[in-house]
C-alpha cells in the first residue's frame, strides 16, 4: 500500500488551495483507481471533489448548454435536452463503458482518461508515457489498437474516450479554474499529441480543475451519427470511431464536422476535410474525398495498418448515416 493523504473540500477555491505536487483530484475514480491499483499512478494526495457544486446542466445565454464537471455520464446521456438537441453526444456516451461505469464516471473525468495501451499499464515494460525516456514498447510489440495518425517516435498510444470524440465534433469549450483564475479552452486545444512529451495528455496547468463544459447552440441535431467499430458489441474500446455532424438543406451540405476516435493520442479533426464538404452534395463521392483528406499522413505498424482502410470506410458510412438522418 502506498500512503497518501485524503481531503474532501466543500468549495472550488478550497479544492484548488489543497492541491500540491503529487496530488490528484478524484470524483468517480473509474480510471484513477485502476491506475493506482496497477501502480501506474502513485498520488501523494487525493482531493475528493464530489461535494463541489458542479452537478448541474444549465442553459447558456448563447443558446447552448453548460455541463457541470461532476454530471455523471449516465445523467448526461439521458438528459432530455442532450437527447433532443445533441443526440451525437448521447450516442457517443452510450457507446462507451458499461451502465455501472457510466453511473460513476463524470463529465470532467472523462476528459482525463488515460490510454489503455497494454504497455502503459504493464509496469514491467518500458513506456515513455509512464516513465519518460525509457522507450515505447508498442512500436515493435502488440500494436493492433494503436495510433495511425499524429503519433511520434516516443509514443503511439490512443485516447480511449467516446464522449470526447463527440465533444470535439461539437466544438465544446472546456472551463477550468486554478490559482490564477478561470480559463476557457477550446476542445481542440485541450488534449495533446505525444510529440516528445508523451507523458502529458492535456494542456491543463498544475492544480487546474475542470469545472464545466459548454456546448454551442449549433447542435447538428437533425443530421449526426456516431459510429464505433470494436471487437465486440459491448464494453470494448474503439478500433475506430467517427462522430459525424452535418447541416444540410435540399441535399447540399452547408457545414460539416468530423472527428475520429481510436486513431490518435487525441480526438482527430482536420478542418480542411470539413471545408471540402461545404456547399457540396451529400454523396459517397464527396464523403470519400473528405476521408482521403482527413487521413492524409496516416501510417500503421505491424498489427494496425488495417485501421487506415477501416477508418476510411467508417468515415464514409458515418457521413452517409448523418446525411440520411437515420443513424442507429
Amino acid at each position: 500500500m502506498n500512503p497518501f493523504t485524503y481531503s474532501r473540500p466543500g468549495d472550488i477555491d478550497e479544492a484548488i488551495s489543497l492541491f500540491s505536487a503529487g496530488s490528484r483530484y478524484i470524483a468517480g475514480g473509474t480510471n484513477l483507481l485502476d491506475l493506482m491499483k496497477e501502480n501506474v499512478t502513485r498520488p501523494a494526495g487525493l482531493i475528493d471533489i464530489t461535494r463541489l457544486p458542479l452537478h448541474d446542466i444549465e442553459e447558456t445565454a448563447q443558446g447552448g448548454l453548460r455541463i457541470g464537471a461532476l454530471v455523471s455520464n449516465s445523467d448526461l446521456a439521458w438528459d432530455p435536452r442532450i437527447e433532443q438537441r445533441y443526440p451525437l453526444l448521447a450516442k457517443a456516451i452510450l457507446a462507451g463503458a458499461s451502465p455501472q461505469l457510466r453511473n460513476m464516471a463524470t463529465t470532467g473525468g472523462n476528459l482525463l482518461q488515460r490510454t489503455r495501451c497494454y504497455y502503459f499499464y504493464d509496469t514491467g515494460t518500458p513506456c515513455n508515457k509512464r516513465e519518460p525516456g525509457t522507450g515505447c514498447s508498442a512500436r515493435d510489440g502488440l500494436n493492433r489498437i494503436h495510433a495511425i495518425l499524429g503519433h511520434s517516435p516516443e509514443c503511439i498510444a490512443v485516447h480511449p474516450s467516446d464522449m470526447c470524440v463527440a465533444m470535439a465534433a461539437l466544438e465544446a469549450m472546456v472551463i477550468v479554474q486554478g490559482a490564477g483564475g478561470e480559463r476557457r479552452i477550446p476542445f481542440a486545444d485541450f488534449h495533446r499529441l505525444p510529440g516528445d512529451t508523451p507523458e502529458l495528455d492535456n494542456n491543463l496547468e498544475d492544480g487546474e480543475l475542470i469545472t464545466a463544459l459548454e456546448l454551442p447552440a449549433q447542435s447538428f441535431a437533425d443530421h449526426s451519427a456516431y459510429l464505433k467499430v470494436r471487437d465486440r458489441a459491448s464494453y470494448a474500446f474503439a478500433l475506430v470511431s467517427v462522430a459525424a455532424a452535418l447541416e444540410m438543406k435540399d441535399g447540399t451540405i452547408h457545414a460539416a464536422r468530423i472527428a475520429l476516435g481510436g486513431v490518435a493520442h487525441k480526438p482527430w479533426r482536420k478542418p480542411a476535410a470539413e471545408a471540402l464538404l461545404t456547399d457540396q452534395p451529400a454523396t459517397p463521392e464527396s464523403f470519400e474525398q473528405a476521408a482521403d483528406v482527413l487521413l492524409e499522413g496516416a501510417s500503421g505498424f505491424n498489427d494496425n495498418a488495417f485501421k487506415i482502410e477501416l477508418a476510411r470506410r467508417s468515415i464514409v458510412r458515418a457521413l452517409s448515416e448523418a446525411a440520411a438522418g437515420d443513424a442507429q
